[in-house]
């Protein structure tokens, strides 16, 4: 190093180590907990707030409603006593004086005074009588304010030649009144006039409203309750899928939330359950099959890992040593690649449907199947058609079958392939005469990591039968097995002629 490089390199400051970056990861899952706690409250409440909102509104609107109706009722009866009042006057004046017999030829004076003493005004009604612009007789019980000594109203009712009717403002509160004038030729004799106190009648109207405004608010604290009671069963089985989520988050699977009824929330729920049912499923798949994967191939690195350490100088030890070894390396990459090939037969890419003549995929694993095996190798039928599928896969699951079919029989023992179409799928089969499948283990014959018991062990790790079910599974189609004891066993691929999407292909 130089003296100047030396000079630079002391007199610059050492660099500052970098602050932490913030833990945003913690900070926002705890944001998020903090949220989904909060999300049945805010439900509550916004379910709450848009009942009792909708209740108040029809509330406001039945009282606003009824006011109205109530006061136009007012009116009308208002209007009806008044007229009523002036068509008994005038049918009055049209007869006889009750006392002489004759008729009362318009003295206006004697039919205010018969027609006072045979009717009585309602509690809120008035009759008064002008005679030659004066008053003159009016209705018993007092009015609370004396309308025959006001004098504009005196002198506004006293000469009216025309039938008036209208309102006023009194201090004792709008009045209405309809005049009726009785004439003699075109002169007025007197005039008639029935009023009634509006704002007195109106207190009817206005009790009958707070009547309905009691109603209204204790139909809106019942509804507010009923409410609240709704929202809460409502939200319960929300709660209950939090609060399992909130659980499923902690590793346990096995919780379900409790289903009743037959509405959406309960299809949330049951669909939710069918949900972590699979997920449950498909964590113990995962778990078993990371285990048995670690124990089938701790086996395999533990004898590479061993003849290594005790690895000789002698030319020959190192021969035979490095054949086990890489024997041993062979193996593993099977199990690897059979791993990853059944970690990906869910995946989309997984296939490569096309057009195949069944025929001809026939006559091609047939041939070579012949290559696995001194063998008397049959063929059983050869079906005629066209399906729909990735003929390589297809092809790997039938040679898969018929290694195994070779693996579990002796030279000069027979085996068979056969197709089939029928019922609008295509059957391909591999028999052997080898010593056939226990009743109770062929229900695990496809199971990742199984050997069924026999005479004779695969040297594969147990995955050759569980990629044939993946391959059937992903075409949309199954995997069959039958056999017993001393017969051998058929096994069989189904496939639908459609293709993998003609039965939800891709799904075990």
């Amino acid at each position: 190093m130089t003296t100047t490089e030396t000079t630079r390199a002391t007199t610059e400051p050492a660099a500052r180590p970098e602050p932490p970056a913030p833990d945003t990861g913690g900070q926002g899952r705890a944001s998020r907990l903090a949220r989904l706690r909060r999300l049945p409250a805010s439900f509550r409440f916004r379910i709450l707030a848009g009942y009792v909102g909708l209740l108040a509104l029809a509330t406001l609107v039945s009282i606003v409603v009824a006011r109205e109706a109530l006061e136009r009722r007012l009116d009308q009866r208002i209007d009806g006593e008044l007229v009523q009042e002036s068509r008994e006057l005038r049918q009055l004046a049209s007869g006889n004086d009750p006392e002489t017999g004759e008729p009362f030829n318009a003295r206006a004076d004697r039919i205010f005074e018969v027609f006072l003493e045979r009717n009585i005004p309602s509690p809120n009604e008035v009759l008064l009588t002008f005679v030659d612009g004066e008053p003159f007789l009016r209705s018993r019980p007092v009015a609370p304010h004396r309308l025959d000594q006001d004098p504009e109203l005196v002198a506004r009712w006293a000469s009216l030649a025309e039938t008036e009717r209208g309102g006023i403002d009194t201090p004792a509160g709008r009045v209405e009144y309809l005049a009726v004038p009785l004439l003699r030729g075109d002169r007025p004799q007197g005039v008639f006039v029935a009023a009634i106190f509006r704002d007195r009648e109106r207190e009817v109207v206005d009790s009958a409203i707070r009547v309905v405004v009691g109603v209204g608010v204790a139909m809106l604290l019942v509804g507010s309750v009923l409410a609240w009671l709704l929202a809460d069963r409502v939200l319960r089985p929300v709660t209950a899928v939090t609060e399992t989520a909130r659980s499923i988050s902690g590793g346990d699977l096995s919780r379900r939330i409790p289903v009743s009824g037959h509405d959406e929330i309960a299809v949330l729920g049951e669909t939710f359950n069918e949900m972590l049912a699979r997920l449950e499923t498909a964590f113990e798949t995962q778990r078993r099959f990371v285990d048995d994967a670690g124990h089938e191939l701790r086996t395999p690195i533990t004898i590479v890992r061993g003849h290594l350490e005790l690895l000789e100088e002698d030319p020959e030890e190192r021969r035979v040593t490095l054949e086990l070894v890489l024997d041993e390396l062979d193996r593993m990459a099977r199990i690897v690649n059979d791993m990853l090939t059944l970690a990906k037969w869910e995946r989309p890419d997984f296939l490569a449907p096309a057009e195949v003549d069944v025929g001809a995929l026939t006559d091609d694993v047939g041939a070579k199947a012949e290559a696995l095996g001194e063998r008397r190798w049959e063929l059983d039928a050869r079906a005629e058609g066209v399906v729909v599928a990735d003929r390589q896969r297809v092809t790997q699951a039938v040679m898969q079958l018929a290694q195994n079919a070779v693996e579990h029989t002796s030279p000069g023992d027979e085996i068979a392939l056969g197709s089939r179409v029928a019922g609008g799928e295509l059957r391909l089969w591999v028999r052997d005469t080898g010593p056939g499948i226990p009743l109770d283990q062929q229900e695990h014959i496809f199971a990742r990591f199984y050997r069924a018991g026999g005479t004779r062990r695969s040297e594969g790790a147990g995955l050759g039968l569980s990629i044939v079910q993946a391959i059937a599974f992903a075409h949309g189609g199954r995997a069959e097995v039958a056999s017993s004891l001393g017969a051998g066993a058929t096994f069989t691929i189904v496939l639908p002629l459609a293709g993998p999407h003609a039965r939800g292909g891709g799904q075990a």
